[in-house]
């Protein structure tokens, strides 16, 4: 029994020191900030490589178009007949093909409204209670006529709310083209009052309409080797997933309208007048001032009456992904010719006289520095022409957009209006670059196109006037957004649907990481250097997120993996502070710490070599005779410089005084420089910058030295809020205290 019992407590012993150990050297998952992002990205392959540049098999689809529009002013209403020619120029057989119909989010059936979240409101108008609760919806959706193949015979196809399938009779084989015909019709939104990317702003004042037509036909989906087909239905947002092709465009308008379009007017002679067309013909020339076209005055006088005659106007346009035009006979035209690089190309401007002069002050003016800054930085803006209109609402497509702004009544406006007016003009203008030339796919990866594009965006402001204010993209302002609730927060990298502040997730936190990354990580040379190269990799292509992620490394040498890791892939904020600074001075006297080096090495103090030695104020080994001393002040070093250096690199030499240990803590999540202002006691100051890397061992605290000839008065981390820290609180040293009005003014931000 005796026996059993020992053995039983050996076992016992045996297995608590088994588990014991295994408790301890319980291994763990890769948690660095640091981590490589392999995990995330997709692995390399031949169509979008290693390198973050197009594969030498990446391919792409191309879709042509002939259209024949009518804009019905009197009905409200666009008819459409359209022969599409699908290129297929990828690897796979296609059993079908699938058509974007966006205008079907507004059909009676469409589940756009079924899936908002809504609650009862506390009042309502007469006319928003009778529209939400007792009016039939209104009917925006596609009347598709007939869909028949090229010779004409019924074609099928099946509609899945916004998407159409196109059952096609046998699989389209790769490098084949498949032609098929469309006829179609919708009633035209009022975008003023029920909203929308496109659709008319109706003048009760003289009974005209202006129109703002997009999304407006039945367009291809993308197919491409990342994910298929794009299957996602439109509900409003992410509009922008689609192929590059060719168009021929006939748009049938009253008489008395002024029309601007994407593609090259092929007819100017049968839709201008021969005095507009002189005046554009002296606008190409015009370098520095808009030339008006179509006077304020001359459409006021056409707006006076309604012409029952039509006309015409017919387009070409090469290597777009979309197609949009507006039309009224309101519209006041004014261009100027914009130098890219020795190539002229031309900026216009179509505004309603409620929109003069704020839109002859500044849109086309505004929409020329887009082209040049954002030339400057990706490539040079190769279509012939880029259009502001004055569209009361911010949306863009292929060398065309339609911008916000008017100004009072009497004609005056204040810098607020001015300011939104012409940054929303540039970010319009902008997304010609994002992603209707670099085509990113915006219904999965918003922050691809509004994010990149609000970047540009503030380095063209800042070109357009000096000291102009900067809002959305600085680092400082995202600071509230960031600090927020975590349960209303998603990542960068989430598709646009899914986000709950879409603004500040998809155009300025991408924009504001930009801004750091050019500013304070990488610097001005080497990132425009990396971006530019993105940039004309993917110009005319498909990029992904990976494509971004690792030419941007590719053309800098610089691993950014723990940057797209942080600020992309998680919501953590940043917040680095300082713990605790001790301040040293140096002695030729063996300290206490020395004391404990030896014994750890078995040896006696004697024993050390010959030995300088930091001696901290708080320390038992400091005495007012060693402040301020400088090394030379000792024998020992100033005889190893005697004998080590000549008198020319003895001028070199630094003389440090005090020697300051800083300690860095980091309650935020993310990892980033630390950038750190010394103020000295003449006034003086100087900056260090610690890179991020500085976090990899440890990812709470670190620690550097400071050696100065100065007493420092005053340290500061981020001095000039670069990094987004959320609580700058700690960034002080002598720690400072604020009150809560000065909290709150902090946090605010302008503008």
């Amino acid at each position: 029994m005796k026996k059993f019992i020992s053995i039983t407590l050996l076992l016992l012993i045996s297995l608590n020191i088994s588990f014991s150990q295994e408790i301890k050297n319980k291994g763990h998952y890769n948690n660095s900030k640091f981590k490589q992002l392999d995990e995330e990205l997709p692995t390399p392959n031949t169509e979008h490589n290693a390198s973050g540049a197009p594969g030498y098999e990446y391919s792409q689809q191309q879709v042509d178009y002939k259209m024949d529009i009518v804009l019905d002013d009197e009905n409200l209403r666009i008819y459409g007949e359209e022969t599409i020619t699908y290129h297929n120029n990828s690897k796979d057989n296609l059993e079908y093909l699938w058509v974007q119909l966006d205008q079907n989010m507004r059909a009676p059936d469409s589940k756009r409204s079924e899936i908002r979240v809504d609650k009862a409101a506390t009042l309502y108008t007469p006319k928003q209670f009778s529209e939400k609760y007792m009016e039939d919806p209104f009917d925006g959706g596609f009347k598709i006529e007939y869909v028949k193949n090229i010779d004409n015979s019924d074609a099928s196809y099946f509609i899945n709310e916004t998407m159409m399938r196109l059952n096609l009779e046998k699989p389209l084989a790769s490098g084949n083209t498949h032609s098929f015909k469309i006829k179609w019709w919708y009633n035209i939104n009022n975008h003023i009052e029920q909203g929308g990317r496109s659709g008319f702003e109706h003048f009760p004042a003289d009974g005209n309409n202006s129109y703002k037509i997009a999304q407006f036909f039945p367009r291809l989906c993308v197919y491409n080797n990342v994910e298929g087909w794009q299957n996602k239905q439109f509900y409003g947002r992410s509009e922008f997933a689609l192929e590059f092709g060719n168009y021929e465009v006939n748009i049938t308008t009253p008489k008395d309208h002024m029309l601007g379009a994407t593609g090259i007017l092929k007819n100017e002679n049968e839709v201008l007048t021969k005095t507009q067309q002189n005046r554009l013909a002296e606008a190409r020339k015009s370098f520095d001032k808009p030339i008006i076209i179509v006077t304020q005055e001359e459409a006021t006088e056409i707006e006076k009456s309604k012409s029952k005659e039509t006309k015409t106007w017919k387009f070409y346009a090469e290597n777009v992904r979309d197609y949009a035009f507006a039309t009224s006979r309101k519209f006041i035209w004014d261009a100027m010719a914009v130098d890219i690089h020795g190539r002229t190309v031309m900026a216009y401007s179509y505004y309603s006289k409620e929109a003069n002069p704020l839109y002859g002050d500044h849109s086309t003016k505004a929409t020329a520095q887009t082209l040049k800054t954002y030339s400057k930085h990706t490539f040079d803006y190769p279509y012939h022409k880029a259009i502001s209109v004055d569209g009361q609402m911010g949306m863009e497509y292929p060398q065309i957009c339609f911008n916000p702004g008017r100004p009072n009544p009497d004609g005056t406006y204040d810098d607020r209006t001015k300011y939104r007016m012409i940054g929303v003009t540039i970010h319009e203008v902008g997304h010609n670059f994002f992603p209707m030339i670099i085509n990113s796919d915006e219904r999965k990866w918003t922050w691809m196109d509004e994010g990149l594009n609000s970047f540009v965006q503030m380095l063209a402001q800042q070109e357009y006037e000096e000291n102009y204010p900067l809002t959305r993209g600085l680092p400082k302002n995202i600071v509230p957004y960031m600090k927020g609730d975590q349960s209303q927060l998603s990542p960068i990298m989430a598709e646009g649907e899914d986000l709950f502040d879409f603004s500040n997730n998809a155009y300025s936190k991408p924009a504001a990481g930009l801004w750091m990354l050019r500013h304070t990580i990488m610097g001005p040379e080497l990132f425009d250097f990396a971006f530019k190269t993105y940039a004309k990799r993917w110009k005319f292509k498909h990029p992904t997120p990976a494509d971004f992620f690792r030419s941007m490394e590719d053309a800098s040498a610089m691993d950014l993996d723990w940057f797209w890791r942080g600020w992309f892939y998680t919501t953590d904020n940043n917040d680095i502070g300082i713990k605790e600074v001790k301040k040293y001075h140096i002695t030729d006297k063996p300290t206490e710490q020395a004391e404990n080096l030896a014994k750890r090495y078995g040896i006696t103090v004697d024993q050390l070599p010959p030995s300088l030695y930091l001696v901290s104020e708080d320390s038992k080994d400091y005495s007012d005779e060693i402040k301020g001393k400088r090394p030379e002040d000792y024998n020992l070093l100033s005889s190893y410089i005697e004998q080590n250096f000549t008198a020319e690199e003895k001028g070199t030499l630094k003389s440090p005084k005090y020697f300051y240990e800083l300690t860095f803590d980091k309650p935020g999540g993310l990892v980033m420089p630390i950038i750190v202002e010394f103020e000295f006691e003449d006034g003086t100051k100087e900056r260090k910058h610690y890179p991020a890397e500085i976090w990899r061992l440890n990812d709470a605290e670190v620690t550097k030295v400071f050696p100065s000839s100065k007493t420092i008065l005053k340290i500061t981390v981020d001095p000039d809020e670069e990094t987004a820290d959320v609580d700058t609180s700690n960034n002080s040293w002598p720690k400072t205290t604020e009150t809560q009005f000065e909290e709150f003014k902090r946090n605010q931000i302008k503008g």
